[in-house]
């Protein structure tokens, strides 16, 4: 009874009111970072009116780019700002003075190096691609913008890198004397949420079986978004070095303690009545994950002495069998992930140096890149045609917005919806800088009514970009309606050049959303495509032994198969077979990276290395049975070698027992890829 009452008390209109009321009224510190927006941008305006620049709107400007909600994301995003300002200023002086009496040269240098800037983004992560791609478009706003004047362009650039600085020092003191909140502070509970899903995962892994790769791909979703706030903490605080350190070991360190769970699962079925070694090792690594967030490093430290000690004995025990040592091997490595995800938790939480400071590099293709290059080039050519063939006066104007909006785009998840976002939020920001000179203003001069004038438009640009299906409309809205206003002191109020300039950038966005559609696009299907031939390519190299770091490899992967499982399509089967398959490529990829890693400082001991020779032959041509022969080979090395080499030989037979299970399972597949004797 008491159940039917609470169901038609949540039914009630008064509940879905209150339901849609908080889904939809932002919450205090929404309302609080829209206020730093603004505070910061009028800050800007002030100081650049004070200062006398030419393009005081560009730190309003500024300060709308960097609206970034956490302290550290702000930070990080300023200083590749600051320096893609600074060399896209020399080049932009550069290219008028090498070409400035040639227009024709001019349009088509600065378009290739438009092209150049947006495809090393495309290799370069989060603030340092946004910095990249901001070098090409700042050529626009400082030579392109002035092409019909070029005796100003030094004078363009100089004031430019000014406004850009004075922005960046508005916004940082904003952040700082409002107490904005850090980056390691909202990451913090992120990051232990995934690592009490990871234990749980790796617990599954290890009562129940192998989860699946669909579990795993849901997993890594988790895990893979934190990688942009851990490269961002840096420049918070004194320790943000360490923290950072701390949080991409630990994410790396997730990444691994997957995929070793897996494995481990894996190795544990194929022993049927397991000894006491197997036994106890399948119980310390499960004891490695077990519930509970109290630090648990002793026990870590202590559990990875005993499993280190059991691989050992099985090393030197001529009974133990392959599947055994397999075993042994994989247990160690869930505790050893374990430890690095503790480990670097707690540095991300207190600052202390963590055990080691890992890479995450993040998966590109060249195909893509390629493309991404050449569509904003062939934009920008068109509409340069385009507007020189119309004969607009502000035709200037209208290619640097042309320019800003393709570059932008390249940097964006998804190309199609940043365009619909831009689409609707250029129009958007017309209106509201129309509303804002025409309407509230009306002609009047004086700061402190261009302030009040100001903060409808700011607060709602802040607002509708904290909510991800609305970001683009948020940010562009925040971006142009300053940009389109121009604010000056004093004030100027040309209605017939705000409504040209106001249809210019509609325009823009109509060409960015015509180019997106028309121009090279991308399909899922080619996107997968391109990632499994960079994938078959990385794996190449890898059974050749020239694949690089094994955990940056896992890390490289896992941001792979995050990419991959958003772009897989398709039926229910097929899209379950295609991550299957890519699962398999990168286990087989980081086993190999890992084994030709071991088989190298092995290679110098003299008695093993006509062993470790046909172990690396076996690899390359990865055919399963030598790889069997190699592994077995390696067990039944002699024994007299010491500990720190039994254990590398324990890692590099687990690692080519498993390469070979993996092709085999995986052979028709790999015989696709043209893998060597698969």
């Amino acid at each position: 009874m008491s159940g039917a009452l609470r169901r038609a008390e949540g039914d009630s209109p008064g509940a879905r009111l209150l339901d849609i009321l908080d889904r939809w009224v932002p919450k205090p510190a929404a309302w609080a970072f829209a206020l730093r927006i603004w505070l910061a941008m009028m800050l800007a305006l002030y100081a650049a009116f004070w200062l006398q620049l030419d393009s005081a709107s560009s730190a309003a400007v500024c300060v709308a780019i960097l609206a970034q909600p956490k302290r550290g994301q702000a930070l990080s995003k300023a200083g590749y700002r600051f320096l893609g300002t600074v060399i896209g200023g020399i080049v932009g002086i550069l290219l008028m003075g090498l070409f400035g009496q040639d227009r024709v040269l001019l349009l088509l240098s600065f378009a290739c190096w438009l092209g150049l800037c947006v495809f090393v983004a495309q290799f370069l992560q989060d603030t340092r691609a946004y910095g990249a791609m901001l070098s090409g478009y700042t050529v626009a706003i400082v030579a392109i913008a002035h092409i019909d004047a070029r005796q100003t362009v030094f004078d363009a650039a100089i004031g430019r890198v000014a406004a850009i600085a004075v922005g960046i020092v508005a916004i940082t003191f904003i952040n700082d004397a409002l107490a904005s909140p850090s980056t390691w502070q909202a990451l913090l509970p992120r990051l232990a949420g995934a690592h009490a899903e990871a234990r749980t995962f790796a617990r599954e892994s290890l009562t129940r079986g192998d989860p699946r790769p669909e579990r795993t791909a849901a997993l890594i979703r988790q895990v893979a978004p934190m990688r942009a706030d851990a490269s961002a903490i840096a420049g918070e605080l004194d320790d943000g070095i360490h923290r950072a350190a701390g949080a991409r070991s630990a994410i790396a360190a997730l990444y691994v303690l997957t995929a070793a769970s897996r494995a481990l699962a894996a190795a544990t079925a194929r022993i049927h009545a397991p000894g006491a070694r197997v036994r106890e090792a399948r119980a310390l690594a499960l004891a490695s994950v077990a519930e509970g967030g109290e630090t648990r490093s002793a026990a870590l430290a202590r559990d990875g002495d005993r499993l280190r000690d059991l691989v050992d004995e099985g090393m030197r025990d001529s009974g133990a069998s392959l599947n055994e040592i397999m075993v042994l091997q994989r247990a160690l490595d869930v505790v050893n992930a374990a430890t690095l995800a503790e480990d670097g938790a707690r540095a991300l939480a207190d600052g202390h140096a963590p055990m080691r400071d890992v890479a995450l590099p993040t998966h590109r293709d060249l195909q893509v890149a390629l493309r991404a290059a050449l569509r904003v080039m062939i934009a920008f050519g068109l509409a340069a045609a385009l507007f020189i063939l119309l004969g607009l006066p502000q035709s200037s104007f209208a290619l640097v917005q042309v320019a800003a909006t393709c570059s932008l785009s390249s940097v964006t998840p998804d190309l199609r919806k940043f365009a619909q976002g831009v689409l609707i939020g250029m129009p958007l920001a017309a209106l509201c800088a129309g509303f804002v000179l025409f309407v509230m203003l009306n002609g009047n001069q004086g700061f402190p009514l261009l302030a009040i004038a100001m903060a409808p438009v700011v607060f709602f640009g802040c607002l509708v970009s904290l909510h991800p299906p609305s970001f683009t409309i948020g940010f562009i809205t925040l971006v142009f309606t300053p940009a389109l206003m121009a604010p000056e002191n004093p004030q100027s109020y040309d209605p017939q050049t705000f409504l040209m300039n106001a249809l210019l950038v509609v325009v823009a966005a109509v060409i960015l959303f015509l180019t997106i559609r028309l121009v090279l696009p991308i399909s899922a299907s080619q996107h997968r495509a391109f990632a499994l031939d960079e994938a078959r390519r990385d794996l190449a190299e890898a059974l050749a032994g020239e694949g690089g770091d094994a955990t940056t490899r896992t890390s490289l992967n896992a941001d792979r198969l995050f990419q991959f499982s958003a772009w897989n399509s398709g039926s229910g089967a097929v899209r379950r077979a295609s991550l299957h398959h890519a699962f398999a490529v990168a286990q087989l990829e980081a086993t190999a990276a890992r084994a030709h890693a071991q088989l190298r400082t092995l290679s110098e001991i003299r008695p093993l290395a006509p062993l470790i020779g046909q172990a690396r032959t076996a690899l390359a041509s990865a055919c399963t049975a030598d790889l069997d022969r190699a592994a077995t080979a390696l067990i039944d090395a002699p024994k007299r070698e010491d500990r720190p080499v039994r254990m590398q030989l324990a890692r590099a037979v687990t690692d080519l027992a498993t390469a070979s299970r993996v092709i085999r399972r995986h052979g028709r597949f790999f015989r696709r890829l043209s893998l060597p004797r698969s």
